[in-house]
């Protein structure tokens, strides 16, 4: 039996390794006033935060159209078994809601399961990988949910963010942290619990939000995957992945890039880490 993965474009999967993994990628969109972009087809990351920090107009985001998932699905089901859709957390987009909607629209043509992951980013990353690994191994739908369920319930995240402006205006985060944030000119941290975002710390420095990082992610034993994304910040992302490297092997850890869709909302300047325990 084939089993098809499926996932959004806030995953912030390579297009290297979807390929290499056969993972089919629906993106969100990207507005910038008038202008539309699909989120990894019309514009990159690099292209992205140059428009961020250079055009007067805010973007926003917006989540796939059921029509986008039923026409994904149709496809896949040409050449799979079944489907398996994760996306990230319904507790902040409707992106989930829209996959539901485009199964309806596709009811009938293969089993399709859709998968609120709880998380975004480096999160639903390993998440995803992990699954369209066992994929290709050849593992049946039902053994690839089990462990699904198992890597939701394993999975944390942190987010190191320069500054909380993006996230306040787009009301991820209560705007009076944002205005916080700001005022104090700290370095905030959040993570995710029960699929919605929290505070974790404030940091006076981004050197001491790094080490803060470093401090949650050790309070987690047996870790067996690390990931980590950034915005336009290589050089902190590789500080991290120097920490990490005197109890876990650099050449292990996932490096990529923050797309556009999370840009939006954390700004340049922002490290993402999740890890998965065994």
């Amino acid at each position: 039996m084939t089993v098809k993965i499926v996932t959004d474009s806030t995953s912030d999967i390579s297009p290297e390794i979807a390929e290499a993994l056969n993972i089919t990628i629906v993106p969100t969109y990207i507005r910038f006033g008038d202008e539309v972009y699909r989120d990894g087809v019309d514009i990159n990351a690099e292209k992205f935060y140059y428009k961020l920090t250079n055009s007067r107009v805010r973007p926003v985001t917006s989540e796939p159209s059921p029509n986008d998932f039923a026409k994904v699905y149709s496809e896949c089901s040409k050449e799979a078994d079944g489907v398996i859709s994760i996306h990230l957390s319904a507790k902040i987009s409707h992106t989930y809601d829209s996959a539901l909607q485009g199964r309806e629209l596709t009811k009938g043509e293969c089993p399709i399961e859709v998968i609120d992951s709880c998380f975004t980013s480096v999160g639903l990353l390993l998440i995803v990988v992990e699954a369209a690994r066992l994929s290709q191994e050849g593992e049946n739908s039902q053994n690839i949910l089990a462990n699904i369920d198992k890597d939701i319930a394993n999975i944390r995240m942190f987010g190191l963010f320069d500054t909380l402006s993006y996230l306040g205006t787009s009301e991820r985060v209560s705007g009076w942290l944002a205005v916080m944030a700001d005022a104090r000119q700290v370095k905030p941290i959040l993570t995710f619990r029960n699929g919605e975002i929290v505070r974790a710390g404030l940091e006076t420095s981004y050197v001491g939000g790094i080490d803060k990082l470093y401090e949650l992610a050790m309070q987690n034993i047996n870790i067996r995957d690390l990931a980590i994304a950034h915005s336009k910040s290589p050089e902190r992302a590789d500080q991290l992945i120097a920490r990490f490297g005197t109890i876990f092997p650099k050449d292990k850890i996932l490096v990529t890039q923050l797309g556009p869709t999370l840009g939006v909302h954390s700004g340049p300047g922002a490290l993402i880490l999740a890890l998965r325990q065994k």
